[in-house]
């Protein structure tokens, strides 16, 4: 009676162990679906900017805009995994009829406060509201304009600008290292996830079948 209860209720953990490893197996197909369409998104046909972007419905739009480039600059410290640590350049670009923001791309630490091409120039990127904000994220420097994170909001109120950031897919000034908007950066563990319950599935196997055998195992 008692091997029959422990092999019921092991069945069921082992049951439980292989449903979560399943669904996690289902939320990584979904996940790379949606990154499939964010990529797509993200690399379809510029268009031209729109008259009020939405953070919601206009995130990673590509879009094109032909303005003046300003001098004023955010430095934004940031590592690569090929070029080590370094800044993204903020600078605002007036449209015409209006002043926005545009993260040029990257530059070395080396290079913070070299003088970069401005003036008239055609952009073409992403829209984007980063998200970088953490609880261990550093306060912002302004005064040595050393900055931890793209906060569209507050990065437009210190370049006296509309919240509105384009992510430079390339650049007229080749000092400056495009790091355009991809989907690598949105998390997609689900895989991990599901090869941990997986392992806790097996593991339960083992224990069971040891469990199992020391209870039949006769006694001196």
């Amino acid at each position: 009676m008692r091997i029959a209860i422990t092999f019921i209720l092991s069945v069921a953990v082992l049951a439980v162990f292989l449903s979560l490893g399943t669904w996690q197996m289902q939320r990584l197909h979904w996940k790379e679906g949606v990154l499939e369409e964010i990529d797509a998104a993200i690399l379809a046909g510029p268009v031209a900017l729109p008259a009020q972007p939405d953070p919601e419905s206009h995130r990673f739009l590509p879009v094109v805009a032909t303005g003046d480039m300003g001098s004023e600059e955010l430095h934004v410290l940031v590592s690569t995994r090929d070029h080590g640590a370094g800044f993204r350049i903020i600078a605002p670009f007036d449209t015409g009829d209006r002043r926005i923001m545009v993260d040029r791309g990257f530059v070395r630490v080396t290079a913070k406060d070299a003088e970069r091409l401005t003036g008239a120039m055609q952009v073409t990127g992403n829209l984007h509201w980063p998200d970088e904000r953490y609880e261990s994220t550093p306060p912002n420097d302004p005064a040595s304009n050393y900055w931890y994170a793209r906060e569209v909001a507050v990065m437009a109120a210190a370049l006296n600008t509309a919240p509105v950031l384009i992510i430079a897919r390339s650049s007229t000034d080749p000092a400056i290292l495009p790091l355009p908007v991809t989907s690598q950066g949105i998390p997609n563990d689900h895989f991990e996830y599901a090869m941990t319950w997986f392992l806790l599935a097996a593991t339960w196997i083992v224990m069971t079948g040891f469990a199992l055998w020391r209870m039949k195992r006769p006694t001196n």
